[in-house]
């Protein structure tokens, strides 16, 4: 064995790839880290943009408003997605299947395309209004709600919950039936079959996909754009009107570095919920996939057939004279 060279080899093989995610990836976040601590009027490093950025009171309302946004829409994508999840998973209709492959092919679809779908059902133009205006003879319909912040919200719910449903759905397809069928026999009412035997399950998947979500809602800049919502001002949306309206690239970058920041630090807690959910999920198909061995049988003792005596207590048989 030489573990050396392997190793070595190994090393060479590992280069290129190191090197191109170095390039494309890490040098411009790097570039972005750089940018953030230089002043626009020149000089060394320094922190000061960070203090200038961080203490306005546009900064402190896009952190709220981006950290309200994607809470909200993690909370409503969970709900939603267990409560279609339940349904697909353990509701027999026509359909079911098919709209379970509808599942993965929505996570597909860029945001933007969603946000437009919306707009052109509940805007002040979409159908809804015009079917309102059209019965009553209305000016303008009732909707009006889409470049609002609640706009914004059930755009990121709708456009997220499919990602919440894929771990959701994979979970529920191992869970025994057996077990359904058990707990129903005696008794339980389908809300107590849920509570005690499916959520258990499904928990962690439940818990990597809400972290899944609330990552993706942090940085997302599409649907707050195409939603046309002015008064909705997010970290990135923030990072784009001083880089392209503003022409503060510095105060850009400090932003950017602190959604990476953020985004980093959820990642980080997805990966330890998505970790913690890999050994309860191999725990439980080690624990229902075992089966006890089927105990040895000893073998029947013919019965005599011949007209010898039976034998002895203690003692082999003797034959009579």
């Amino acid at each position: 064995l030489r573990p050396r060279p392997r190793r070595a080899a190994a090393a060479l093989w590992a280069l290129p790839p190191v090197a191109a995610l170095a390039t494309v990836f890490l040098y411009p976040l790097v570039l972005v880290a750089a940018q953030s601590l230089t002043p626009e009027d020149g000089g060394g490093p320094t922190t000061a943009p960070y203090t200038e950025v961080l203490t306005t009171a546009a900064f402190q309302d896009a952190l709220v408003t981006t950290v309200l946004i994607a809470a909200g829409a993690t909370v409503g994508a969970l709900l939603l997605g267990l409560f279609l999840s339940l349904v697909i998973a353990f509701v027999p209709f026509p359909g079911g299947r098919a709209l379970a492959r509808f599942i993965d092919l929505f996570l597909a679809f860029p945001s933007f395309l969603i946000t437009l779908a919306l707009l052109f059902l509940y805007g002040t133009a979409g159908i809804a209004n015009g079917l309102w205006t059209d019965v009553t003879g209305a000016a303008h319909g009732p909707l009006d709600f889409l470049h609002t912040p609640w706009g914004v919200l059930l755009a990121e719910v709708t456009y997220f919950t499919p990602f919440v449903m894929r771990p959701l759905l994979a979970a529920f397809a191992q869970v025994e039936t057996a077990q359904l069928e058990a707990a129903g026999s005696l008794g339980a009412r389908p809300a107590r079959i849920v509570r005690s035997v499916i959520l258990p399950e499904a928990l962690p998947s439940l818990a990597a996909g809400g972290a899944l979500v609330l990552v993706m809602c942090l940085n997302e800049f599409g649907i707050v754009l195409f939603t046309g919502a002015k008064n909705v001002v997010t970290l990135p949306v923030l990072v784009y009107s001083k880089a392209i309206l503003d022409g503060d690239y510095t105060g850009a970058c400090v932003v950017a570095v602190v959604n990476i920041a953020l985004s980093a630090a959820l990642y980080a807690l997805y990966r330890a919920v998505a970790a913690r959910a890999a050994p309860s999920r191999r725990t439980t198909t080690a624990r229902t996939g075992r089966r006890r061995a089927p105990r040895p049988t000893t073998p029947p003792v013919p019965a005599p057939t011949g007209p010898a005596a039976p034998a002895a207590p203690g003692g082999a048989s003797r034959a009579r004279p």
